[in-house]
């Protein structure tokens, strides 16, 4: 459960505040929808965005009918406490027109900005290609012991690197080895993300 967050709902005579999300990785705006004490309420118990409807007149969970929701990582209220920015993962496209965000933007070339997220992605779509034409699906196939010894192998392959001046073939072994990790990290089941937040955390110690 998303913890409890100050708005106040009494500036507008509607009683509604706006809500914009966010991609938590990318950063990327995908919508904007207002929501008023219940559908705030609502959204912190489900962890689910919900909204309230100005045309229906009700709450509308985003994702109710076709099934994409945007899974809530934070919500944070603006220096006025009157707009929520809500930080999100989205579960298939945002917009009803089929588009990944609102204003018909490609959230996975915005994901570029965050380049690393943004391979994590790739990684995940190609892990279950025919692994025929996927390298990256043909590493998944073969098991978590292959792909653990692979990257130990491209970790020496960057020592032995290291040890020389070529700065081209350093660099390319240094992009080998953190392509091979974001893949083993997803055969395990984790993320980057998850990662940060450890160092994160180091850090603030």
């Amino acid at each position: 459960m998303i913890k409890e967050v100050a708005v106040d709902f009494s500036k507008y005579a509607d009683g509604l505040v706006p809500a914009i999300v966010q991609d938590s990785k990318t950063r990327v705006v995908l919508m904007l929808g207002f929501m008023n004490k219940e559908a705030l309420a609502e959204t912190l118990s489900s962890g689910k965005v919900t909204y309230y409807s100005r045309s229906r007149k009700r709450l509308w969970m985003k994702g109710e009918v076709s099934g994409h929701h945007l899974l809530v990582d934070s919500i944070t209220p603006d220096c006025d406490n009157d707009t929520l920015l809500i930080k999100a993962t989205p579960i298939g496209p945002v917009c009803h027109t089929g588009s990944d965000t609102c204003w018909n933007e490609t959230n996975s070339e915005q994901a570029e900005t965050d380049f690393l997220h943004y391979l994590e992605s790739i990684i995940e779509k190609k892990k279950n290609s025919d692994p025929k034409h996927s390298y990256t699906a043909s590493l998944f196939q073969k098991g978590i012991n292959k792909i653990a010894q692979k990257v130990g192998e491209e970790a020496v392959e960057l020592v032995i690197e290291s040890k020389d001046d070529n700065e081209g073939l350093f660099l390319n072994e240094a992009a080998d080895l953190l392509f091979h990790y974001l893949i083993l990290l997803n055969a395990k089941g984790f993320n980057l993300q998850q990662v940060t937040d450890i160092l994160k955390k180091r850090h603030a110690k």
